[in-house]
């Protein structure tokens, strides 16, 4: 990449940056009653956990995303192809089925969080690092069974809803629809250790990635242990996923818009760009989706719902327009 690429891929992520910050801004203030202090307090109180969450999320799933794609080498693919997102509902199904939706693991927040990023994390580790080895490390293999397992997930979870008390299957489709409206401060906290964590042990894999997507040979040619890097950072994103479901619930298009507004928008190869601008791009979805929720639409649908009916367009457009990249 020239100089003259590199400075204005800097120029595009800086007004990125900037609408992220006018965004912000504008979820914090709108509406907001200045003139009185206690109104004042109490609504900034409650919109900053939620904004938080939002760019955590976006951040979570944006970069997520960009790397599966870098995996699997295909941009139209998406880590929901792993499962995950049917996981999260068979899960919190299951639980509200067993337990009911008054039991301990159901009603409190970290405790389900935590029930949530264990399972899917031990699920997708077991799962995908059983195949891995028995498909010697063929990745299209993979999204195979992960499109099997959607499918299978989906059938269990339908089961136990038809069975399932109508009162406890209305408490549960709160939590099996991406929402912003109910934020537990303390989910933060655990979120930003376990994505500390996943960045810290996977730095290493991080810097490989462009040599990565030159291939497998290649990648092995320049020194590169190809599978190990590859299961080490499946299973980062399988985490990244899993912790921001495990937030907001399923959100099943956002990365495949974020990840490709990122490389439509750079023209790069270089991945610290391209997953600083798809979690960027994530951002404003996130954060300027909710504002025009909350004000426009007055709550009456949810954030998920726009970004479902866009990114089916959206992939639609992709599909019919896709170049090699």
């Amino acid at each position: 990449m020239n100089t003259h690429t590199a400075r204005t891929n800097r120029r595009k992520l800086l007004i990125l940056m900037a609408i992220v910050l006018l965004c912000a801004a504008g979820y914090m203030l709108v509406e907001v009653n200045f003139s009185h202090p206690k109104l004042l307090t109490y609504a900034i109180k409650i919109r900053i956990p939620k904004l938080i969450v939002m760019l955590i999320t976006a951040f979570s799933i944006g970069g997520a995303s960009l790397v599966f794609q870098s995996i699997i080498n295909n941009t139209i693919v998406t880590p929901c192809l792993l499962g995950m997102n049917s996981l999260y509902t068979l899960i919190h199904t299951a639980v509200v089925f067993f337990l009911g939706s008054a039991s301990v693991v159901a009603s409190n927040a970290n405790l389900s969080f935590a029930v949530d990023v264990v399972l899917m994390g031990i699920a997708a580790t077991v799962i995908y690092s059983w195949i891995f080895k028995k498909t010697r490390h063929n990745v299209l293999y993979v999204l195979l069974v992960g499109t099997v397992l959607t499918s299978f997930f989906g059938s269990i979870q339908t089961t136990l809803t038809r069975v399932m008390d109508p009162n406890e299957y209305d408490s549960l489709l709160n939590t099996l629809t991406a929402s912003f409206s109910n934020i537990n401060s303390e989910i933060i906290v655990f979120s930003l250790i376990l994505l500390a964590a996943v960045i810290f042990a996977l730095r290493k894999e991080f810097s490989l990635l462009d040599v990565l997507t030159l291939g497998k040979e290649q990648a092995i040619n320049l020194g590169v242990d190809y599978d190990r890097c590859i299961r080490r950072l499946l299973l980062g994103v399988t985490l990244c996923i899993a912790a921001a479901t495990a937030m907001v619930g399923p959100i099943s298009f956002l990365g495949l818009i974020i990840a490709n507004l990122s490389r439509q928008l750079l023209k790069t190869f270089r991945h610290t760009q391209l997953v600083l601008g798809s979690a960027l791009f994530g951002m404003i979805v996130l954060v300027g989706g909710q504002l025009i929720v909350e004000h426009v639409y007055s709550y009456s649908v949810p954030v998920s719902v726009f970004i479902t009916v866009g990114g089916g367009l959206y992939f639609l457009y992709l599909l019919l327009t896709r170049k090699k990249v």
